[in-house]
């Protein structure tokens, strides 16, 4: 495994998505522990993505306009339902301290944000092929998408325990907590968007 690809994967990581916002989210609502499930569900979707490219299905999606087009609108649904609970202040996205959402309705909903996304699979088609030599086998590219899955968790761990160091402050004043949540809301309908706008 090389040096380029952990530096490369790491940058895709930290870049903000919709897995970093939904973790973040969940942290400064629920606490820690919550948001440790939702950085677990948002990358337990690249190894299913993995897999659909490995077995050609990412070509097919490519290729089937219909197909690519159903599930990216199921996607972009999806966020701005997201978008509008945050911005409504219901679910388990609200910014302020409140009932705790089951856990595992965290770990559906982050699971279907980045499921309902057709481009992780070409994402993996494009990206991982790059560091992969001729004389490699497959098992190859299942350590390397390993490799990826693993560092996305532990990038997104982080960036819940930074929320958690300054949820106290953020819920002990209404007004920040008020704006954080519009921003939230307002980053969903955003991803939501970017995703209408992808072409296969």
């Amino acid at each position: 495994m090389s040096i380029e690809f952990l530096l490369t994967a790491l940058i895709v990581c930290l870049a903000p998505g919709i897995g970093v916002v939904f973790t973040l989210s969940v942290t400064l609502g629920q606490g820690f522990k919550a948001g440790v499930w939702a950085a677990l569900a948002c990358s337990i979707p690249p190894l299913l993505h993995m897999g659909i490219a490995m077995a050609g299905l990412a070509a097919v999606l490519h290729s089937s306009a219909v197909l690519f087009q159903t599930i990216k609108f199921a996607g972009v649904g999806y966020l701005l339902w997201m978008a509008w609970g945050t911005l409504k202040d219901t679910g388990g996205l609200r910014i302020a301290a409140a009932e705790p959402m089951p856990l595992r309705r965290i770990f559906r909903q982050g699971i279907l944000l980045n499921l309902l996304n057709p481009k992780l699979p070409m994402f993996f088609m494009a990206f991982l092929p790059q560091f992969i030599a001729p004389t490699d086998g497959p098992e190859t590219m299942v350590l390397l998408g390993i490799a990826f899955t693993v560092m996305t968790f532990v990038v997104f761990v982080g960036y819940a325990a930074l929320a958690a160091t300054g949820r106290q402050q953020v819920l002990s004043r209404p007004r920040v907590a008020d704006w954080l949540r519009r921003a939230f809301a307002a980053s969903f309908a955003l991803l939501g968007l970017k995703l209408a706008m992808e072409r296969a």
